[in-house]
């Protein structure tokens, strides 16, 4: 890659990130399963991870029907290393404010603050899609975050990596 398409190529990357949490925080993440492969992996944290687009958005839906629930994806010292012109790792420093209920609500310090590592590939439609998520928390306190519950990840993932 030059140097040119390495910036333009970490600028979608992280423009894709910006969505992705803007969709989560504000519309409650209904419809990102697209930003991932086919069989692409959302592990954020303790539990199985949830293999596929169809548990992805099964945990978005769950999440949802839970009821209200206010958060804000901080994302910062984002990174782009490119293995060749259509595979990335990004990383960058999250922390994640969230809590149960409608604004406007009491002030905390984040529930989360982790490491964000995502395998990333250019598909034929030139677009980047996750192949792979995964949070490596550093730090947690206050309220709890969301964990999608073991029945979504072994209704979804016969068959598939784990």
């Amino acid at each position: 890659m030059t140097p040119e398409q390495r910036a333009t190529a970490t600028q979608v990357l992280y423009m894709n990130m910006i969505d992705y949490w803007y969709e989560v925080d504000l519309k409650g993440g209904a419809g990102v399963s697209e930003m991932y492969v086919e069989d692409g992996i959302f592990h954020a944290g303790p539990g199985k991870p949830l293999v596929g687009r169809a548990a992805i958005e099964q945990f978005y839906a769950w999440r949802q029907d839970r009821g209200a629930r206010t958060s804000r994806h901080v994302i910062t010292n984002f990174r782009a290393e490119f293995s060749d012109e259509t595979h990335a790792t990004t990383y960058c420093v999250m922390m994640l404010y969230a809590a149960d209920g409608k604004p406007v609500l009491p002030a905390a310090p984040p529930i989360m603050i982790t490491d964000l590592i995502d395998s990333c590939v250019k598909g034929e439609d030139g677009r980047w899609r996750y192949m792979e998520r995964n949070f490596v928390p550093l730090f947690m306190g206050g309220a709890a975050p969301t964990v999608a519950p073991g029945s979504i990840a072994e209704n979804f993932n016969n068959d598939r990596k784990s």
